[in-house]
Protein backbone atom coordinates (compact mmCIF):
# COMPACT_ATOMS: atom_id res chain seq x y z
CA UNK A 1 0.00 0.00 0.00
CA UNK A 2 1.23 3.44 -1.02
CA UNK A 3 1.07 6.48 2.19
CA UNK A 4 2.00 9.96 0.82
CA UNK A 5 1.80 13.18 2.79
CA UNK A 6 3.97 16.43 2.21
CA UNK A 7 6.04 14.91 5.00
CA UNK A 8 5.84 11.17 4.43
CA UNK A 9 6.22 8.29 1.86
CA UNK A 10 5.83 4.79 2.40
CA UNK A 11 5.84 1.95 0.00
CA UNK A 12 6.70 -2.19 -0.10
CA UNK A 13 8.02 -1.50 2.79
CA UNK A 14 10.43 1.58 2.28
CA UNK A 15 9.85 4.86 3.99
CA UNK A 16 10.74 8.54 3.22
CA UNK A 17 10.56 11.86 5.39
CA UNK A 18 11.33 15.31 4.91
CA UNK A 19 14.62 16.64 6.61
CA UNK A 20 12.64 19.52 8.40
CA UNK A 21 15.94 20.83 9.34
CA UNK A 22 16.43 22.09 6.18
CA UNK A 23 13.30 23.74 5.45
CA UNK A 24 12.58 25.94 4.04
CA UNK A 25 15.09 26.19 1.80
CA UNK A 26 16.19 22.67 0.95
CA UNK A 27 13.16 19.78 0.50
CA UNK A 28 15.64 16.92 1.06
CA UNK A 29 13.93 13.45 1.66
CA UNK A 30 15.54 11.09 3.97
CA UNK A 31 15.45 7.43 3.81
CA UNK A 32 14.81 5.25 6.94
CA UNK A 33 16.06 1.53 7.00
CA UNK A 34 15.66 1.12 10.61
CA UNK A 35 14.55 2.11 13.95
CA UNK A 36 17.78 3.10 15.09
CA UNK A 37 18.19 5.28 12.39
CA UNK A 38 14.76 6.61 13.68
CA UNK A 39 15.75 7.42 16.75
CA UNK A 40 18.45 9.76 15.56
CA UNK A 41 15.95 11.40 13.03
CA UNK A 42 13.56 11.99 15.98
CA UNK A 43 15.58 12.76 18.66
CA UNK A 44 17.15 15.57 16.01
CA UNK A 45 14.18 16.98 14.88
CA UNK A 46 15.02 15.93 11.12
CA UNK A 47 10.66 14.50 11.78
CA UNK A 48 8.97 16.29 14.35
CA UNK A 49 4.97 17.11 15.71
CA UNK A 50 3.33 14.50 18.02
CA UNK A 51 1.08 12.98 15.23
CA UNK A 52 3.83 12.22 13.03
CA UNK A 53 6.17 11.21 15.23
CA UNK A 54 4.07 8.48 16.38
CA UNK A 55 3.35 7.85 12.66
CA UNK A 56 6.46 7.46 11.27
CA UNK A 57 8.21 5.70 14.69
CA UNK A 58 5.24 2.86 13.57
CA UNK A 59 6.10 2.59 9.93
CA UNK A 60 10.06 2.25 10.90
CA UNK A 61 9.01 -0.72 13.10
CA UNK A 62 7.09 -2.12 10.25
CA UNK A 63 10.02 -1.95 8.60
CA UNK A 64 11.82 -3.81 11.20
CA UNK A 65 9.18 -6.44 11.56
CA UNK A 66 10.00 -7.50 8.06
CA UNK A 67 12.99 -9.42 8.98
CA UNK A 68 12.73 -9.87 12.87
CA UNK A 69 11.32 -13.24 14.06
CA UNK A 70 11.30 -12.18 17.28
CA UNK A 71 8.41 -10.65 18.99
CA UNK A 72 10.08 -9.89 21.96
CA UNK A 73 13.44 -8.59 20.50
CA UNK A 74 10.60 -5.99 17.99
CA UNK A 75 9.28 -4.92 21.63
CA UNK A 76 12.22 -4.16 23.29
CA UNK A 77 13.24 -2.21 20.32
CA UNK A 78 9.93 -0.29 20.08
CA UNK A 79 10.24 0.37 23.38
CA UNK A 80 13.54 2.08 22.98
CA UNK A 81 12.29 3.63 20.08
CA UNK A 82 9.70 5.24 22.80
CA UNK A 83 12.54 7.31 24.10
CA UNK A 84 13.25 9.43 21.73
CA UNK A 85 10.87 12.50 22.77
CA UNK A 86 9.45 12.00 26.51
CA UNK A 87 6.93 14.90 26.44
CA UNK A 88 4.74 13.98 22.99
CA UNK A 89 2.70 11.28 24.29
CA UNK A 90 0.99 10.33 20.52
CA UNK A 91 5.05 8.16 20.07
CA UNK A 92 3.90 5.78 23.21
CA UNK A 93 0.06 5.53 21.78
CA UNK A 94 1.25 4.13 18.73
CA UNK A 95 4.38 2.17 20.27
CA UNK A 96 1.40 0.35 22.50
CA UNK A 97 -0.76 -0.40 19.24
CA UNK A 98 2.27 -2.19 18.28
CA UNK A 99 2.88 -4.01 21.06
CA UNK A 100 -0.63 -5.62 21.56
CA UNK A 101 -0.14 -6.70 17.98
CA UNK A 102 2.76 -8.41 18.71
CA UNK A 103 1.52 -9.87 21.67
CA UNK A 104 -1.44 -11.49 20.10
CA UNK A 105 -0.54 -12.05 16.64
CA UNK A 106 3.32 -11.34 15.46
CA UNK A 107 4.25 -11.10 12.01
CA UNK A 108 5.18 -7.97 9.26
CA UNK A 109 1.29 -8.23 7.78
CA UNK A 110 0.33 -7.58 10.94
CA UNK A 111 2.68 -5.11 12.53
CA UNK A 112 2.62 -3.53 9.11
CA UNK A 113 -1.42 -3.47 9.02
CA UNK A 114 -1.48 -1.66 12.13
CA UNK A 115 1.18 0.67 11.38
CA UNK A 116 -0.53 1.81 8.36
CA UNK A 117 -4.33 1.98 10.37
CA UNK A 118 -2.39 4.54 12.82
CA UNK A 119 -1.15 6.64 9.75
CA UNK A 120 -4.56 6.58 7.66
CA UNK A 121 -6.47 7.11 11.36
CA UNK A 122 -4.38 10.09 11.21
CA UNK A 123 -5.25 11.36 8.34
CA UNK A 124 -8.98 11.17 9.17
CA UNK A 125 -8.70 12.82 12.56
CA UNK A 126 -6.85 15.73 11.15
CA UNK A 127 -10.09 15.85 8.80
CA UNK A 128 -12.64 16.03 11.77
CA UNK A 129 -10.08 18.01 14.12
CA UNK A 130 -9.84 21.14 10.78
CA UNK A 131 -13.70 20.98 10.64
CA UNK A 132 -15.11 21.36 14.19
CA UNK A 133 -12.47 24.42 14.70
CA UNK A 134 -13.26 26.18 11.17
CA UNK A 135 -16.68 26.04 12.14
CA UNK A 136 -15.51 28.49 15.60
CA UNK A 137 -13.45 31.17 13.02
CA UNK A 138 -16.07 34.03 11.42
CA UNK A 139 -15.09 35.77 8.29
CA UNK A 140 -12.72 38.01 8.20
CA UNK A 141 -11.03 36.83 11.78
CA UNK A 142 -6.95 36.87 12.69
CA UNK A 143 -5.70 34.36 14.00
CA UNK A 144 -2.35 33.73 15.94
CA UNK A 145 -0.65 30.63 15.67
CA UNK A 146 2.69 28.87 17.79
CA UNK A 147 5.44 26.33 16.52
CA UNK A 148 4.45 24.11 13.30
CA UNK A 149 1.03 21.58 13.65
CA UNK A 150 0.41 21.44 9.85
CA UNK A 151 1.27 18.11 7.44
CA UNK A 152 4.56 18.68 8.64
CA UNK A 153 3.27 17.68 12.10
CA UNK A 154 0.67 14.85 11.13
CA UNK A 155 0.38 12.74 8.26
CA UNK A 156 -3.15 14.80 7.45
CA UNK A 157 -3.79 18.25 6.87
CA UNK A 158 -2.85 19.22 10.42
CA UNK A 159 -4.60 20.38 13.95
CA UNK A 160 -4.09 23.90 14.39
CA UNK A 161 -2.71 24.61 11.06
CA UNK A 162 -5.29 22.29 9.83
CA UNK A 163 -8.08 24.40 11.52
CA UNK A 164 -6.44 27.42 9.54
CA UNK A 165 -6.19 25.71 6.25
CA UNK A 166 -10.12 24.68 6.46
CA UNK A 167 -11.19 27.70 7.07
CA UNK A 168 -9.25 29.21 3.90
CA UNK A 169 -10.59 26.60 1.65
CA UNK A 170 -13.65 27.82 3.25
CA UNK A 171 -13.03 31.16 1.86
CA UNK A 172 -13.17 33.04 5.51
CA UNK A 173 -10.60 35.52 4.09
CA UNK A 174 -8.53 35.30 7.15
CA UNK A 175 -4.97 36.61 8.31
CA UNK A 176 -2.39 34.68 10.40
CA UNK A 177 -0.15 35.77 12.93
CA UNK A 178 2.71 33.09 13.00
CA UNK A 179 5.48 33.25 16.10
CA UNK A 180 8.51 32.49 15.06
CA UNK A 181 8.61 29.85 18.03
CA UNK A 182 12.27 30.21 19.60
CA UNK A 183 14.68 28.55 20.04
CA UNK A 184 14.43 26.10 17.31
CA UNK A 185 12.46 28.57 15.01
CA UNK A 186 9.75 26.30 13.87
CA UNK A 187 7.01 28.89 13.39
CA UNK A 188 9.36 30.56 11.21
CA UNK A 189 10.89 28.13 8.89
CA UNK A 190 8.34 25.24 8.95
CA UNK A 191 4.57 27.03 9.25
CA UNK A 192 5.62 29.79 7.04
CA UNK A 193 6.69 27.50 4.80
CA UNK A 194 2.99 25.91 4.83
CA UNK A 195 1.14 28.66 4.73
CA UNK A 196 3.00 30.21 1.45
CA UNK A 197 2.06 26.38 0.02
CA UNK A 198 -1.99 27.12 1.13
CA UNK A 199 -2.08 30.55 -0.65
CA UNK A 200 -2.37 31.64 3.61
CA UNK A 201 -1.84 35.34 3.99
CA UNK A 202 0.30 35.84 6.87
CA UNK A 203 2.74 38.03 9.16
CA UNK A 204 5.88 36.61 10.64
CA UNK A 205 6.36 37.85 14.19
CA UNK A 206 9.15 37.10 17.09
CA UNK A 207 7.54 35.03 20.12
CA UNK A 208 7.96 38.70 22.81
CA UNK A 209 5.81 40.30 19.92
CA UNK A 210 2.84 38.81 20.65
CA UNK A 211 1.76 40.61 23.12
CA UNK A 212 2.24 43.80 21.21
CA UNK A 213 0.42 42.72 18.56
CA UNK A 214 -2.68 41.33 20.40
CA UNK A 215 -2.97 44.86 22.03
CA UNK A 216 -2.30 47.20 18.93
CA UNK A 217 -3.56 44.81 16.15
CA UNK A 218 -7.03 42.85 16.20
CA UNK A 219 -6.55 39.61 16.99
CA UNK A 220 -9.12 36.99 17.16
CA UNK A 221 -7.96 34.03 18.44
CA UNK A 222 -5.11 32.17 19.09
CA UNK A 223 -5.01 28.15 17.85
CA UNK A 224 -2.44 26.29 19.27
CA UNK A 225 -1.55 22.52 19.07
CA UNK A 226 -0.59 19.60 21.98
CA UNK A 227 1.93 17.05 22.32
CA UNK A 228 0.16 15.69 25.74
CA UNK A 229 -3.55 16.40 27.73
CA UNK A 230 -4.12 15.65 30.61
CA UNK A 231 -7.42 14.73 31.78
CA UNK A 232 -8.41 17.67 33.86
CA UNK A 233 -7.14 19.63 30.04
CA UNK A 234 -3.97 20.62 31.06
CA UNK A 235 -1.65 20.11 27.76
CA UNK A 236 1.89 20.17 26.92
CA UNK A 237 2.67 22.39 24.00
CA UNK A 238 6.10 23.96 22.44
CA UNK A 239 7.69 26.35 24.92
CA UNK A 240 5.86 29.69 25.06
CA UNK A 241 2.56 28.51 25.04
CA UNK A 242 1.52 29.21 28.61
CA UNK A 243 3.05 32.76 27.98
CA UNK A 244 0.19 32.62 25.06
CA UNK A 245 -2.59 31.75 26.96
CA UNK A 246 -1.62 34.19 29.80
CA UNK A 247 -1.54 37.13 27.35
CA UNK A 248 -4.93 36.30 25.94
CA UNK A 249 -6.37 36.17 29.12
CA UNK A 250 -5.45 39.52 29.57
CA UNK A 251 -6.78 41.03 26.33
CA UNK A 252 -9.70 38.85 26.58
CA UNK A 253 -8.51 36.72 23.42
CA UNK A 254 -10.00 33.31 22.49
CA UNK A 255 -7.56 31.06 22.69
CA UNK A 256 -7.83 27.07 21.54
CA UNK A 257 -5.89 24.18 21.71
CA UNK A 258 -6.24 21.77 18.33
CA UNK A 259 -5.06 17.92 18.90
CA UNK A 260 -6.19 14.37 17.84
CA UNK A 261 -7.15 11.47 20.88
CA UNK A 262 -3.84 10.09 20.26
CA UNK A 263 -2.71 13.55 21.95
CA UNK A 264 -4.71 12.62 25.43
CA UNK A 265 -2.89 10.77 28.24
CA UNK A 266 -5.55 8.81 29.61
CA UNK A 267 -2.89 7.66 32.70
CA UNK A 268 -2.20 11.26 33.20
CA UNK A 269 -4.51 13.31 36.14
CA UNK A 270 -2.75 16.84 35.72
CA UNK A 271 -0.14 18.55 33.53
CA UNK A 272 1.87 17.92 36.57
CA UNK A 273 2.65 14.54 35.95
CA UNK A 274 3.90 15.69 32.60
CA UNK A 275 7.40 15.07 31.73
CA UNK A 276 8.98 18.15 30.17
CA UNK A 277 12.05 17.33 27.54
CA UNK A 278 15.43 19.38 28.64
CA UNK A 279 16.99 19.62 25.42
CA UNK A 280 21.08 20.59 24.35
CA UNK A 281 22.38 23.96 25.47
CA UNK A 282 23.52 24.83 21.75
CA UNK A 283 19.89 25.15 20.54
CA UNK A 284 19.55 28.54 22.82
CA UNK A 285 23.69 29.54 22.29
CA UNK A 286 22.64 29.55 18.32
CA UNK A 287 21.23 28.34 15.81
CA UNK A 288 21.63 25.55 13.07
CA UNK A 289 20.55 25.41 9.38
CA UNK A 290 20.97 25.32 5.92
CA UNK A 291 23.60 28.50 6.55
CA UNK A 292 25.33 26.60 8.95
CA UNK A 293 26.18 27.67 12.40
CA UNK A 294 25.31 31.06 13.97
CA UNK A 295 26.70 31.53 17.28
CA UNK A 296 25.71 34.58 20.07
CA UNK A 297 26.55 33.48 22.93
CA UNK A 298 29.85 31.20 24.11
CA UNK A 299 30.29 28.03 23.99
CA UNK A 300 31.74 27.37 27.26
CA UNK A 301 30.81 29.00 30.74
CA UNK A 302 27.18 30.12 29.59
CA UNK A 303 24.19 28.39 31.82
CA UNK A 304 21.52 27.19 30.02
CA UNK A 305 18.12 26.13 30.92
CA UNK A 306 16.15 24.88 27.91
CA UNK A 307 12.49 23.35 28.21
CA UNK A 308 11.58 22.10 24.99
CA UNK A 309 7.51 22.12 26.51
CA UNK A 310 5.78 23.94 28.74
CA UNK A 311 2.24 23.26 30.07
CA UNK A 312 -0.67 25.42 29.67
CA UNK A 313 -3.79 25.22 33.20
CA UNK A 314 -6.78 24.15 31.73
CA UNK A 315 -8.24 27.14 33.45
CA UNK A 316 -6.63 29.59 30.58
CA UNK A 317 -8.48 27.69 27.86
CA UNK A 318 -11.56 28.40 25.67
CA UNK A 319 -11.75 25.28 23.94
CA UNK A 320 -10.13 22.08 23.51
CA UNK A 321 -11.00 21.52 19.55
CA UNK A 322 -10.56 17.59 19.22
CA UNK A 323 -11.59 14.87 16.16
CA UNK A 324 -14.85 14.11 18.11
CA UNK A 325 -15.78 17.57 18.84
CA UNK A 326 -15.57 21.04 20.83
CA UNK A 327 -15.00 20.61 24.34
CA UNK A 328 -15.50 23.75 27.08
CA UNK A 329 -14.97 24.33 30.51
CA UNK A 330 -17.25 22.30 31.69
CA UNK A 331 -17.11 19.27 29.32
CA UNK A 332 -13.52 19.02 29.07
CA UNK A 333 -14.82 16.70 32.31
CA UNK A 334 -15.87 14.04 30.27
CA UNK A 335 -12.39 14.15 28.28
CA UNK A 336 -11.95 10.74 29.44
CA UNK A 337 -14.50 9.23 27.58
CA UNK A 338 -12.21 9.50 24.73
CA UNK A 339 -10.32 6.50 25.27
CA UNK A 340 -11.02 3.51 22.97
Amino acid sequence: MKLESISLKYEDSKLQLIDQTLLPFDETWLEVNTPDEMFQIIKTLKVRGAPLIGVAAALSLAIYAKTEKSAELFKSKAMYLGESRPTAVNLMVAIDRLIAVADKNYSFETIESEAIKIFTEDVELCESISSHGAALIKDGETILTHCNTGGLATAGMGTALGVINKAHTQKKNIHVYVDETRPLLQGGRLTTWELDKLGVPYNLICDNMAGFVMKTKKIDKVIVGADRIALNGDFANKIGTYSLAVLCKHHGVDFYVAAPYTTIDFKCPTGEQIPIEQRHAVELKGVKGHYGLVQWAKKEGVSVCNPAFDVTPAELVTGWILDNGVYNQETIKNIKDMQC
